[in-house]
């Protein structure tokens, strides 16, 4: 337990993978400059690390083999400079140096070769007790001030801490339990930064009953999602889907849901489509089928449509618009073979909700990336305060790419805050 007069060089809010790489960066450049300093990382959590332990299916996707300001979402040009400041290969190369070899995988993404997400917590928890960082867990910061003279003054459940500077690391809002419950953008609109619309990213979708998905539960297959908010299309993604007992999930449907969450809080008319034949247009679709007619007339809809779905949806698609499975294709009229191919390319879900903050995987939104100076990862706010991660407007899509956007802001941030420690007073005593 920390005491009342507890006073230190910096305070990290936040204890997940960007604070742990901060604080690293942090006293490793502070080392260097031969001024060791005194660094806490503040969590409210009895452990730390829970959203990098659940991450990757208990595996861990590091990052990914390529990665660019067009894998994510926000001002795209603050977003190209921070990862170039910190690349994939910089962040092998220091996972290779704290013990943790990655492969990639066929996918493009990169995990532990051990596998497990503890590997990779272990070693950054590790790193920062051998560099002298003090991790100090079930110290929920309850509020945060700042001054010109003394820098930050946190309250915490245990009382309070003073540091010249004050790194928040605080997560978004997207799994709570694990401590991101959105306390983070609170205390930085407290700070006096301004806050753009919230909501639930790479999140799973909810469909109306009136639907399909829970004869398919467990299917996977290819799909086009095509996003359209107030009738304009926005986003146009290739990827799987997966059919689940409450609606649909899989990584194309994860990287399309921030589009429908964000439109549910800011009033706007969203929609999402799916193309079943990626690929095909509506036209190449209706010949391709009127050849199948003409070729194969006998054969049933589902064997017809199995050449390019899973038989289990042909039928259950045949079903929905009110389509024999069965029927020869043939013997199909031409109002219900444009009622199917309309389907087929361009159907729209009856999306009811998202599954919600605890099966988020990441937040939309947050502090706006113009009120963070990117080359060192200071807020224009309030001087000696840094803001990293998902705190900031900036969400990636599903594959290691939000991780890497941790790693990159944690190492500007502490590298940063280090050269500002070594430059400036201590904190008066």
């Amino acid at each position: 337990m920390s005491k009342d007069n507890d006073i230190y060089d910096v305070a990290v809010i936040g204890g997940g993978a960007a604070g742990l790489t901060a604080s690293i960066f942090a006293a490793e450049r502070a080392l260097k400059n031969d001024r060791p300093q005194r660094i806490a990382i503040l969590d409210g959590a009895k452990a730390i690390g829970a959203k990098i332990l659940v991450s990757g299916g208990g595996r861990c996707n590091v990052t990914h083999d390529i990665v660019t300001a067009d894998d994510y979402f926000g001002n795209r040009h603050i977003i190209k400079n921070v990862l170039a400041a910190f690349s994939v290969e910089q962040t092998v190369g220091w996972f290779a140096s704290l013990g943790v070899d990655l492969k990639r995988e066929e996918t493009g993404k990169l995990f532990p070769v051990t596998d497990k997400a503890r590997t990779i917590l272990n070693a950054l928890i590790t790193r920062c007790l051998d560099l002298g960082v003090r991790i100090l867990t079930d110290h929920r910061v309850t509020g945060i001030e700042s001054s010109a003279e003394s820098g930050f003054v946190l309250r915490h459940s245990h009382g309070t801490l003073h540091a010249k500077f004050a790194v928040m690391a605080t997560g978004g809002r997207s799994i709570p339990k694990s401590g991101s419950d959105g306390f983070g953008l609170t205390l930085a609109r407290h700070l006096g930064h301004s806050l753009t619309a919230t909501a639930p990213a790479l999140v799973p979708l909810v469909l109306a009953d009136t639907m399909f998905h829970k004869t398919l539960s467990g299917l996977s297959h290819d799909i086009e999602l095509i996003s359209v908010l107030q009738g304009r299309k926005v986003d146009r993604r290739t990827g799987s889907l997966l059919w689940t007992h409450f609606g649909i999930s899989g990584p194309a449907v994860m990287d399309a849901s921030r589009f429908w969450t964000l439109a549910q809080e800011t009033a706007q008319i969203a929609d999402l489509y799916g193309n079943f034949l990626p690929g095909k247009t509506r036209e190449q679709a209706k010949q391709w089928f009127m050849d199948q007619t003409a070729n194969t007339p006998r054969r049933s809809l589902t064997r017809t449509l199995a050449q390019l779905v899973p038989e289990r949806f042909a039928e259950a698609l045949c079903l929905h618009i009110e389509c024999e499975p069965q029927r020869a294709i043939a013997q199909l009229t031409r109002k219900d073979r444009d009622r199917l191919i309309e389907a087929l390319s361009m159907f729209r879900f009856p999306v009811e909700r998202d599954r919600g903050w605890s099966y988020a995987e990441v937040t939309a939104g947050g502090v706006p990336l113009e009120e963070i100076n990117y080359r060192t990862m200071e807020s224009k706010v309030v001087p000696g305060l840094y803001l990293i991660g998902e705190i900031l407007n900036c969400d990636g899509r599903i594959g290691g790419f939000n991780f890497q956007w941790a790693w990159a802001t944690g190492w500007l941030a502490g590298s940063a805050v280090a050269t500002s420690t070594r430059a400036d007073s201590r904190v008066r005593r």
